[in-house]
């Protein structure tokens, strides 16, 4: 039975670092509440978050959607399931009964977040179908 040593050229293709959008490597789910975003991000792989959760701080989200007028963000690991949960202020323009945003509901706002770039392992990375 052969095993893999430390400079074999597949180990080291699964564990070179890579950076792609957080959609190759995680989901996400998002709601809303007045105006106020709630997303949440689950790495498909759970040896997975806490590269992730490294590189998603409150600073970096918040920079993220400051185009869309955040003024706060506060973050909740959940590592046991493995989620991290972001709650997002001032962001949707009034929330749904005070904005002429077509998506005053935010349901679409996690695509915002899942298109922000994350370095981790290759053998991490889902390829599109």
């Amino acid at each position: 039975m052969s095993t893999l040593n430390s400079n074999s050229p597949a180990q080291t293709r699964d564990d070179a670092l890579v950076t792609v959008p957080l959609h190759r490597v995680a989901h996400g789910r998002a709601g809303d509440k007045g105006n106020r975003l709630n997303v949440s991000i689950m790495p498909y792989d759970p040896a997975c978050f806490d590269l992730i959760a490294a590189q998603l701080s409150e600073a970096r989200v918040l920079a993220t959607y400051a185009h869309r007028g955040a003024t706060s963000v506060k973050r909740y690991d959940l590592p046991r399931l493995p989620a991290m949960n972001f709650v997002i202020d001032d962001v949707l323009e009034g929330g749904v009964n005070g904005s002429l945003n077509l998506d005053g509901h935010g349901k679409s706002n996690s695509f915002i977040l899942l298109g922000m770039s994350v370095s981790v392992p290759a053998k991490y990375v889902r390829t599109p179908a």
